[in-house]
């Protein structure tokens, strides 16, 4: 069996259990990865990458108070990412292929003049007890077109890899292989790698903190990616949604050449 991912953008794989050591592999190893951040328990990484001219980015934190299956629940649950994540404009799953893979479209604002971005990915998850991956990838269902003014961005491999180090200390570790696309100016992909990823990690944990009173008053026994009977109530997959490869590339209305334009000091901290 092959130690490279089978994963291809644009098409559904479901993936075997060489895709997800793959993935771990990835989150484990730093050879040839440079060394970005290393503040407060959370270090950053930078690779160049073969796929895209926007390097690889990679986060790892440790929590000594937060164990990993709450965690796990957190990263997954979409409810609840509604009340935690204010960069979302929308999210929502299109269908599900098996108990442990659904399709799904996630919307994000970016500081104007920049434009927004949206993604539809596939969706995989393993939950081995100790350690617990989740990992997406992009392909184009036809129940979300592109939409004009959206740039369309691209997920190659991009995911989280949480490891159960003690009762409650536990390590989280994001990797995005990932495009954008568009014309982000130099300085805004510097502010992604050094500020903007910390913090989303950081976002994550504050809201774990809070999930389990959540939780408890919202649909608490609802878990799908728990217990696999519950995802019967998203629609089936359907291999005729799964459009061309080809159409992954950002429609001509949304590439319009003016996010260059965007200058570092229009934009605050909070913009981020």
């Amino acid at each position: 069996m092959s130690s490279k991912t089978l994963v291809q953008v644009g098409k559904v794989h479901i993936p075997e259990d060489a895709d997800f050591r793959h993935f771990k592999s990835i989150c484990e190893d730093n050879e040839g990865w440079k060394l970005e951040v290393n503040k407060n328990q959370t270090m950053v990484w930078t690779k160049a990458n073969e796929l895209s001219s926007f390097k690889m980015v990679k986060v790892r934190s440790v929590f000594d108070d937060l164990d990993a299956a709450t965690l796990y629940d957190v990263l997954h649950d979409p409810e609840f990412r509604k009340t935690w994540d204010k960069a979302m404009l929308e999210s929502g799953e299109l269908c599900a292929i098996n108990p442990n893979n659904d399709i799904g479209y996630y919307a994000i604002r970016t500081p104007g003049p920049m434009k927004n971005r949206d993604f539809v990915t596939q969706r995989s998850w393993l939950d081995c007890g100790f350690e617990k991956i989740i990992f997406n990838h992009s392909v184009n269902h036809s129940g979300r077109p592109m939409k004009k003014g959206v740039i369309r961005g691209t997920s190659y491999l991009t995911g989280y890899y949480i490891v159960k180090l003690d009762v409650n200390k536990t390590q989280l570790t994001y990797v995005s292989q990932s495009d954008p696309k568009g014309n982000l100016p130099a300085w805004a992909v510097n502010k992604l790698t050094h500020m903007v990823a910390p913090k989303v990690i950081q976002r994550i944990y504050k809201a774990a903190k809070t999930y389990s009173s959540w939780k408890a008053k919202n649909r608490p026994g609802f878990k799908p990616w728990l217990h696999p009977e519950q995802m019967m109530e998203l629609p089936r997959f359907n291999p005729d949604d799964i459009v061309s490869s080809e159409k992954l590339a950002a429609s001509s209305d949304s590439l319009e050449e003016d996010e260059g334009t965007c200058k570092e000091g229009d934009l605050k901290d909070e913009d981020y």
